[in-house]
């Protein structure tokens, strides 16, 4: 059996790595635990073919944050367990974050080396969250980052999240939220709905139509409970007679019929001219199936009205993680850097503004040091503060303003930055 998540109001403290507590044990042995810090999380590049990334999971993050206690069983374990000595668990006992968060809201885009979030505390107190921060906005940024791609390759017909078989149980809670927040219009994902309330939606699966002795049974049964208006799954047998019976059994009015397998951009076409052939005129006609962005794209000149999609969302199209890190950059004052080949990282607290024509589109990512450069009027900054010691700040941006800061960003971008091609990020990174 698998362990329950984690939930606001929980201890997330375990989900910290033991090599973290190896540093902690080291520095309070050694006197540096206390020494003012600031830990950066960004990433040093994009996935392979992505031309921007979405900010997703920072509102969990904080949640993690405020929750991050060492209870008598987290610290039993500890003990039983000789993961740390009895100094460091006795520090421990007493941890909670006094420190400070800045960072991206949800929904904004982010560029290598952008500052998604900036940590600032002692060295013992942040370096404990790297795992949990990281975790977190590596998972559901991917997610965030493919479900964008998705919704804008669907040009505005709705997408309903149906990946919760095709991923761990809980991780599919978060990425059904990470996909709502990136344009999906529903989920099938119930959990997801109590919590987050994201509309749910869903029709049977093939399972139903084969409990039946026959299909025009399983139709029957299904609109006498849920109505006309409900969605029939039509390609159990041969899609064909499915869509006659379908409208023999609900009437013209029949909601939606649903197409999951075969190549669905002919058979909508078909679907398409035998419902208005029978007078279902208004019927909608949903496709899914091994779907993602590219196949979503194909299917834009198709008579289609919503896609399901599963896999690809919640494995991130390809791209399951965000690639981002959480670096030490500044320790009392001084700028810190790693140097390693292709690892390498810049020292010092960053901030970032990102600069727009007066058209609105965004021209580059401008990550500095020190003081903040001179902006024009359509320049925006970028980071927002979001935790003062140790307390989450109230009035931060809901799930629903984080869906509508996407849109805004997307739109700001240039057009070859939609592209689902490979090509460089949409818009540069520039250093002062």
């Amino acid at each position: 059996m698998g362990s329950p998540e984690p939930t606001t109001g929980a201890s997330t403290a375990l989900l910290t790595d033991h090599y973290e507590l190896t540093m902690l044990g080291s520095a309070l042995a050694d006197g540096t635990a206390d020494r003012p810090c600031v830990f950066e999380v960004f990433a040093r590049r994009l996935p392979d073919g992505r031309r921007y990334g979405v900010v997703a999971g920072t509102a969990r993050v904080l949640d993690a944050i405020a929750d991050f206690r060492f209870t008598d069983a987290e610290l039993s374990q500890l003990e039983s367990t000789a993961v740390v000595d009895s100094a460091t668990l006795a520090w421990l006992a007493d941890y909670s974050f006094s420190g400070d968060v800045d960072g991206y809201a949800e929904g904004e885009l982010y560029f290598p080396g952008s500052p998604i979030l900036t940590v600032t505390g002692t060295f013992a107190e942040a370096v404990l969250l790297e795992t949990v921060a990281l975790s977190i906005l590596n998972h559901d940024s991917a997610i965030a980052s493919a479900a964008a791609r998705m919704s804008g390759a669907a040009h505005g017909r709705p997408i309903i999240e149906m990946g919760g078989r095709r991923t761990h149980e809980y991780a599919a809670v978060a990425a059904a939220r990470a996909s709502y927040l990136a344009g999906f219009a529903t989920t099938s994902n119930l959990e997801a709905g109590r919590r987050y309330g994201i509309p749910t939606r869903g029709t049977v699966a093939h399972a139903f139509m084969l409990l039946h002795d026959s299909e025009e049974q399983a139709f029957r049964a299904q609109v006498d409970k849920m109505g006309a208006d409900t969605t029939l799954l039509v390609d159990t047998y041969d899609i064909t007679a499915g869509i006659t019976t379908a409208v023999k059994v609900a009437g013209p009015e029949l909601g939606a019929i649903r197409i999951d397998s075969g190549d669905v951009g002919p058979l909508a076409r078909k679907a398409r001219d035998q419902l208005d052939a029978l007078g279902a005129k208004d019927t909608r006609i949903v496709v899914s199936g091994d779907l993602d962005e590219h196949a979503i794209a194909a299917l834009r000149a198709e008579p289609v009205d919503a896609y399901g999609v599963g896999t690809s969302v919640v494995t991130g199209s390809g791209a399951p993680t965000a690639g981002m890190v959480y670096k030490l950059v500044e320790v009392g004052g001084r700028p810190v850097a790693k140097r390693s080949v292709a690892k390498e990282s810049r020292g010092g607290r960053k901030s970032a503004v990102r600069r727009h024509r007066s058209t609105g589109t965004a021209v580059e990512e401008v990550i500095y040091t020190g003081e903040a450069p001179e902006t024009g009027q359509f320049d925006r900054q970028l980071q927002i503060p979001m935790v003062r010691a140790g307390q989450t700040l109230d009035d931060l941006p809901t799930l629903d303003d984080a869906r509508q800061r996407l849109r805004r960003a997307l739109v700001s971008l240039p057009w070859e930055g939609l592209k689902l091609s490979h090509g460089e990020p949409a818009i540069p990174t520039v250093y002062l």
